[in-house]
C-alpha cells in the first residue's frame, strides 16, 4: 500500500502506482472553492470539475450550455482550494467534437488558465484523434464512456448504455 506520506500531491504517476498496487482511488465532483477545500482536506484523490456545473450551478436542464470560459472559471476556483488532490476538468460540449485542433486549443486553455492537471472528454473511437493530439502535447486525458450526458440529444434521455450486445461490443472497443 502506498503510504500517504510518500507523496504530498496526487499526480498521474501517483494514480498509476495506486492502480498497480490495487488501491482504491477516490474521486468526487466539485465546482467551487469551498467544497473543493473540504474534499481535498478529506483526502479525496481526484476532484472532477464536471460540465454538470451547467445543471447543478446554473440550473440548465442539460450539460450542453456550459461554455469553456465557465468551465475555466469553476476550475480556477477548485484549483485554488487544492493542496493534495489531482484536478480533472471536463472539456465542455462543442470544445472538442468538431476537430482535433479545436480540442487541443480547448485543452491548452483549460490547463494554462486554470492550473488543472488533466482534462476529461466523452466518447470513444470517434474522439481518438483529439485524444492523441491532446496527449502528444503533454496533457493527460481521462476518458468517459457509457452514460455520456453530452449525447443527450442523440439518445433522448439519460439511460444505462450498452445493455444490448452490439452496443456492449462498441463500448468494449472504445475502452
Amino acid at each position: 500500500m502506498i503510504a500517504e506520506k510518500e507523496f504530498k500531491k496526487v499526480t498521474t504517476n501517483t494514480l498509476q502506482k495506486m492502480k498497480a498496487a490495487g488501491e482504491k482511488i477516490s474521486m468526487i465532483t466539485a465546482y467551487d472553492f469551498s467544497f473543493a477545500k473540504l474534499f481535498d482536506a478529506a483526502g479525496i484523490d481526484i476532484i472532477l470539475v464536471g460540465d454538470s456545473a451547467s445543471n447543478v450551478m446554473a440550473g440548465h436542464a442539460t450539460t450542453l450550455p456550459i461554455t469553456l470560459d465557465q468551465m475555466i472559471y469553476h476550475a480556477q476556483s477548485v484549483v485554488r482550494a487544492r493542496e493534495r488532490c489531482l484536478v480533472v476538468v471536463d472539456l465542455p460540449f462543442g470544445s472538442y467534437q468538431s476537430n482535433s485542433d479545436i480540442a487541443l486549443a480547448s485543452a491548452i486553455r483549460i490547463m494554462k488558465e486554470s492550473g488543472a492537471h488533466t482534462v476529461k472528454l466523452e466518447g470513444g473511437e470517434e474522439t481518438i484523434e483529439s485524444v492523441k493530439k491532446i496527449v502528444s502535447a503533454g496533457i493527460p486525458v481521462m476518458g468517459h464512456l457509457g452514460l455520456t450526458p453530452q449525447s443527450i440529444n442523440k439518445f433522448g434521455t439519460y439511460v444505462v448504455r450498452a445493455t444490448e450486445d452490439t452496443e456492449a461490443e462498441k463500448l468494449k472497443k472504445d475502452a
